[in-house]
Order: structure tokens, then C-alpha cells, then sequence
């Protein structure tokens, strides 16, 4: 299947769902100041890439389900010779229209007067209410106008609906296609991944790190899906440090948490490893703690099986081995209910993985987790993290800050980890590292 046809099979799919009647509005992510006349690096809506493939901004989507006149319609900039000198070539109404298989594109300079007719007659809009502000007031103007000429027979759209209810539940659900792209996106972080810690020694940088690590990335045309997280000693207890400006001391574990990018799709991946090459006693009793943990969570990974099981488990699995090592007291049913374990680890299992490193989809439906089902995409990332302040544990195990996450597809027979090939157990870990970069 080609991309024009992949991504006409999406919005298919969701004008179905909108039904007749209704009409769905996506603008482009809109550029953004870095500095005075400097940008940020454009990174285009997640959801107007899933059902484009346009990576432009000022550009507006309108899906029009039963449309004679076509569906699928594209505001977007016309050709400029000399802009496109000085920034790069754009598609235009003609081009789009040839490259992403629309029905139809206009310039989005046209877009005040043709949007109002393609909104009249519509009952429903189906839109990301409150996420643009400055879109919103644009919108409600369009409607205005339509408003404005009631009296002549005109019909504006009487309800608003929240565009993710419909479309967060299509993303959540990978085609074979998005599966490939994550598939690449996690080979690529597993060569990152190894290349950190076979060049990791003692008095390194964090940054130096991360920069062999994205090096990787951006080698084979990936970029990083999120900051890199780059944590040695104490820094790793930092859920989302982001200084990475630390010297590698000796006898420190760093913990690496990053994932590349791949035409839109994210990995995520965490591995922890000590600075010089070898674990010490404690460092190496909470790895293990922390594999285990993430091996019971995969136990749990299967369909029919709620969503919520697998941070069961891992918590369990982490309580556990807390009070047999002496640094919770009480019994297991007691520090579980009573949330003592989360002294040491305050965050949840895993999140959905896709075009957002935290993507979308319902995590419960009324009220109770969701079941599991073929072509969800997660992580599951247990830890544990004594903070370095932390008097009421032995000093050995302060400022320990280890986290192992790998990305989990859910298959009809059970699951496959997109990032199983990387290097996971201590032993295994350290082997690694004793290979020369």
C-alpha cells in the first residue's frame, strides 16, 4: 500500500465514524519562536501527520463526509519562488493535491472565504476545542458568518465535539505499516543505546554521552523523539532531569533515557549502567529488583488482560524485594495499600507509544482499565530511586537511581518487545561495556 493510500485509508475511516452530517477541522502545528527571528525545528501535529503526511505548517485539514464535491480538502500555502529560496520548497494547492492524494486544496489565504460554505449545512464539528487558542477565535468566526445568514436559509452546526474522541481511538490501534516505523524507530535506539554505554568511562561528560547517543540518531536520518535524559549518580533519581551537564564519577550509575524518532514515530528506551564497566553489591541487587519487576509487568502483557495489571505486578514485585532488602518495613499487603513503596518509585509502569512519546488513547473506559488488544503499543519502564538526601536508609543506598523501559507491542498471541535486542541484565550489561567502542 502506498503512503497516499495509507493515509486516505485513515481519514476514511474516521469521516465513517464522524458519519454524514458532520465535518472535522485539523489546522498544522504552527511554527515557533526560538529567538527573535530564529525558530524552533518544526515538528508537525501528530494528528494532522496521521492523516496527511504533511509535514508543512500553515495548513488546515476539513474533512467533509459525503461531499460531492470531494471529502478531503487542503488549505495550504501557495508557491513562492522566493520564500522557498530562502526556506525551502513547498508543496502548493496543486502539488499537495497530487502528492497526498486530497480531493481538493485551495491557498490557505483563501481559507476565511471558502471555510464558512463548507461549514453550512454541517450539524456536527469535530475539532480539538481549546488547543489553539488563536484557532479557536478563527473558527468560531467561520461559524459566526454561517450564523450571520440564518435568516437567508443558511444552517449553521448546532454541536461541537472533541475531535480525539474519534481519532485518539484509531491512533491508539497500529496498522503493519506503523509497526515497521516503530519497529526502525527501536533498532535505531538500540545501536544509540549500546554506542552510549561501550563509549561511557569515568570523568565523561553527560552531555558527551548524549551525544553519542544521538549521533546514532541522526546517522540514520532519525532525531530524537524527546529530550534526552542523561542522569548519572544522584541525577538519575530525577525522573526528567534534563541538565545532563554532570561529570561520570566513579562508582555512579547513569541512567540513559531516550528513544529516535522515525518519520514521525517514537521508541523510548531506558537502560542503567555504572560508570566504570562493574556494579557494586547495591547496585547490582537493584538492577535485578528493577528487571524483575519489568519481567512480572510482561507476564501481564497479553490480550484480555487489563491494562493496569502489568503496574500491578511490578509494584508487587518491587515491594517485595524493598522489604527483603531492608529498606521498607512492614509487610508486603501493607506497604502496597498504604503507598509506602512509593518512596522509591512515584511514577506508573508504562504510557502508549506512537507518533507521541506519551500517545494517545484511554488508559480506562468506564471507570475500570481498558483490556488489552492487538496493535496497542506501550512501555514498561519500572524503577526505583533513593534520593541521595534520604537518612533513613543506609548510605549504600543513596543516590541510587535505576529505571529499565522497553517498548511492548500487544500481538494475538500474546506480545513482542520492539526493543528486546538490547542489552537488559546486569551481567549482560557489563559485558557490553567491557566491548571496545
Amino acid at each position: 500500500m502506498s503512503d497516499r493510500k495509507h493515509f486516505a485509508r485513515r481519514r476514511q475511516q474516521l469521516m465513517q465514524a464522524a458519519g454524514e452530517g458532520s465535518i472535522l477541522i485539523l489546522p498544522a502545528a504552527p511554527e515557533r519562536v526560538r529567538s527573535r527571528d530564529t525558530h524552533y525545528p518544526y515538528r508537525q501535529d501528530s494528528d494532522f501527520w496521521y492523516l496527511t503526511g504533511c509535514d508543512e505548517p500553515e495548513a488546515v485539514l476539513a474533512l467533509v463526509p459525503g461531499r460531492k464535491h470531494g471529502e478531503a480538502i487542503l488549505f495550504c500555502r501557495e508557491r513562492d519562488l522566493q520564500r522557498e529560496a530562502w526556506d525551502g520548497s513547498r508543496l502548493g494547492p496543486e502539488g499537495a493535491v497530487a502528492a497526498l492524494g486530497l480531493d481538493d486544496a485551495y491557498p490557505i489565504a483563501d481559507i476565511d472565504d471558502i471555510l464558512p460554505g463548507l461549514l453550512e449545512g454541517r450539524r456536527r464539528v469535530h475539532y480539538h476545542l481549546g488547543r489553539d487558542a488563536d484557532f479557536d477565535l478563527k473558527l468560531i468566526g467561520w461559524i459566526n458568518r454561517v450564523r450571520a445568514q440564518v435568516r437567508q436559509g443558511a444552517q449553521p452546526p448546532q454541536e461541537f465535539l472533541e475531535l480525539g474522541h474519534l481519532l485518539d481511538e484509531l491512533r491508539l490501534f497500529k496498522s503493519a505499516d506503523e509497526i515497521r516505523m516503530m519497529q526502525k524507530a527501536a533498532d535505531i535506539s538500540i545501536e544509540a543505546h549500546r554506542a552510549a554505554m561501550r563509549a561511557a568511562r569515568v570523568g565523561m561528560h553527560e552531555f558527551e554521552l548524549q551525544a553519542e547517543l544521538e549521533y546514532v540518531f541522526r546517522k540514520h536520518g532519525a532525531q530524537p523523539a524527546y529530550a534526552s535524559i542523561v542522569g548519572s549518580g544522584a541525577n538519575a533519581c530525577v525522573l526528567h532531569y534534563r541538565d545532563n551537564a554532570a561529570k561520570c564519577r566513579d562508582g555512579e550509575l547513569v541512567l540513559i533515557d531516550a528513544g529516535a524518532e522515525c518519520a514521525g514515530y517514537a521508541a523510548d528506551i531506558t537502560r542503567t549502567f555504572p560508570a566504570n564497566g562493574r556494579f557494586s553489591k547495591q547496585q547490582r541487587a537493584l538492577h535485578t529488583l528493577v528487571c524483575a519487576a519489568q519481567a512480572a509487568a510482561l507476564a501481564q502483557a497479553r490480550p484480555g488482560v487489563p491494562y493496569e495489571a502489568g503496574h500491578d505486578a511490578a509494584v508487587a514485585t518491587l515491594a517485595e524485594g524493598l522489604l527483603s532488602l531492608g529498606l521498607l518495613k512492614g509487610t508486603l499487603e501493607k506497604v502496597i495499600a498504604n503507598g509506602d513503596y512509593k518512596r522509591f518509585y512515584r511514577h506508573k509502569t508504562g504510557h502508549w507509544l506512537g507518533l507521541d512519546v506519551h500517545d494517545v488513547g484511554e488508559y480506562r473506559i468506564d471507570g475500570a482499565s481498558r483490556l488489552l488488544e492487538p496493535g496497542m503499543v506501550f512501555t514498561i519502564e519500572p524503577g526505583v530511586y533513593i534520593p541521595p538526601d534520604d537518612t533513613s536508609v543506609a548510605a549504600h543506598w543513596r543516590g541510587i537511581g535505576i529505571r529499565i523501559e522497553d517498548d511492548v507491542l500487544i500481538t494475538r498471541e500474546g506480545h513482542r518487545v520492539l526493543t528486546a535486542a538490547l542489552e537488559r541484565s546486569a551481567a549482560d550489561v557489563e559485558g557490553l561495556m567491557a566491548e571496545k567502542p
